[in-house]
């Protein structure tokens, strides 16, 4: 599905009960079971005929279920059609070879129907000696659903899983696939309509915490755009806090970062000793001396000074910690990544407890897996919990946005609400990518933005400037392709 066809309805993830469920509502609404594996397989030949290559030998593994019930529709499509389609089953017939005799070398083109959302149970004996057989192979490969062997509803792989070329999904996509390590086997995923109605969906996850894919729909609406008679100060003013004299180029790369997102100016607040290092590399960055607590106090009696970052680069210690209270407690928005999550290590609760429940949170949390358990260690190893579950607990305890980073970045809200990244490249794993994001994420507080949106906003635009660059990227080019995004964006 392009993203120019996304709308919000369309970002909603399904997980395996969801969809188990808007069937059973569809069905029971008038429209046969019969019905929708007819589309749905008719939905996988039209995709199989996109994909491979004209009028080729076509292998179709069929599982046990509906999976497979929407394989042998495929099937029986393209032979129809005038291909070259042989079907191997779990559940052989006289219509199917076993499982157990499929060799990929005499094919063109696989179609993976053996599992889709449904599996709750590892892949072995035959099945598993097939999918690695197929795996060895260099057999291109569509997946109905999702790789047999991945879960729909954590990305985990259930034993062993089909690497596939290409997903093709019905009404929504789960967020298996878009979760690692599954995100990382589906290819590209398509999403295709099989008639289910939207009733039937609403039905689905009436009353179930919403999770979402994250793209432009989800959040654009609330993104700030400078009007004509506007000046700077309507799109507020971000803070950076940089390091010592050898630790500065963190917080420079953030404070780039938030006025290339839209601040409206940015601050690097610097300890004396770094000042005249920061002053070297600084130009529309403005710069102010910041050492103590009453250097904070200073800065906050400018009500304008409406977001704040601290941690890059910044040191570990009670001193971060005292800032981080000043400003939490003085309502302003604040993001606390790398040093300063690590500062409350020892005292996760004194973190929690400054930011007041009075609506939009002012606190976003932006860690790794690492700093993830610093501050939640219990969530930490409740590894068969799917990302995003963890993710919403950690908000729901903190009371804060929490953006859980990695391949598959996820952003939470202590009000249920929970996204995961759709955009992205393996080339942001450099370093100084998180320092970049932060300020991306605080251009989007200061100017106005709640704050789960600006924090699926951020990761967002991050990652698709990270697209636009490619092989080689690294932390310093990340700023200077933030207005195409947002001229994406805008347009």
């Amino acid at each position: 599905m392009s993203r120019e066809r996304l709308t919000s309805r369309h970002l909603r993830l399904f997980d395996s009960q969801e969809m188990a469920v808007a069937d059973r509502a569809a069905v029971r609404d008038g429209r046969s079971f019969g019905e929708l594996v007819a589309a749905a397989g008719r939905a996988v030949a039209a995709a199989v005929r996109q994909h491979a290559p004209p009028m080729q030998r076509i292998a179709v593994l069929a599982g046990p279920g509906n999976n497979g019930a929407d394989a042998r529709v495929a099937a029986a499509d393209l032979i129809e059609g005038g291909w070259s389609a042989e079907v191997y089953a779990v559940a052989a017939d006289a219509a199917a070879r076993p499982i157990a005799f499929f060799d990929p070398a005499p094919y063109d083109f696989v179609v993976d129907g053996l599992f889709g959302a449904g599996l709750s149970r590892t892949l072995d004996g035959e099945v598993a000696d097939a999918v690695n057989r197929l795996n060895d192979s260099r057999v291109p490969v569509l997946s109905i659903d999702i790789p047999s062997g991945v879960s729909a509803d954590s990305g985990a792989v259930l034993g062993v899983a089909v690497k596939a070329d290409v997903c093709i999904t019905f009404e929504r996509r789960k967020p298996g696939h878009l979760l690692m390590p599954g995100r990382a086997l589906c290819g590209t995923v398509h999403v295709a309509s099989i008639g289910l109605p939207d009733a039937a969906l609403d039905e689905a996850v009436a009353g179930r915490p919403s999770l979402f894919a994250n793209e432009p729909p989800l959040w654009l609406s609330q993104l700030s755009r400078p009007g004509s008679s506007g000046h700077k100060f309507d799109r507020g003013h971000a803070t950076v806090f940089s390091g010592g004299a050898t630790q500065t180029g963190a917080a420079r790369l953030s404070a780039t970062a938030a006025l290339r997102a839209g601040a409206g100016l940015v601050t690097v607040a610097s300890p004396p000793s770094a000042v005249l290092v920061n002053a070297a590399h600084l130009t529309a960055v403005m710069l102010k001396s910041c050492g103590g607590d009453g250097e904070v106090d200073a800065l906050l009696q400018d009500s304008r000074r409406n977001a704040f970052v601290l941690g890059p680069g910044f040191g570990i210690g009670p001193r971060a910690c005292s800032f981080v209270s000043l400003i939490l407690r003085a309502g302003r928005r604040l993001v606390l990544d790398a040093d300063g999550i690590t500062s409350f290590a020892d005292k996760p609760n004194l973190l929690f407890e400054l930011d007041p429940a009075d609506g939009d949170p002012k606190l976003v949390l932006t860690p790794h897996e690492g700093e993830f358990a610093r501050l939640f260690p219990d969530l930490a190893t409740l590894v068969d919990l799917p990302k995003f579950e963890r993710a919403r607990r950690a908000a729901v305890r903190s009371g804060a946005v929490l953006v859980m980073k990695g391949a598959d970045t996820v952003i939470a809200s202590p009000d249920g609400r929970a996204a995961i990244n759709a955009v992205g490249t393996p080339w942001l794993a450099t370093a100084g990518s998180g320092d970049v994001l932060s300020g991306i994420v605080a251009a989007q507080l200061a100017q106005g933005v709640p704050a789960f949106e600006a924090a699926c906003a951020g990761v967002w635009i991050h990652g698709r400037a990270a697209e636009y660059f490619g092989p080689g990227l690294i932390a310093e080019d990340l700023p200077g392709l933030i207005p195409r995004v947002l001229a994406e964006l805008f347009a």
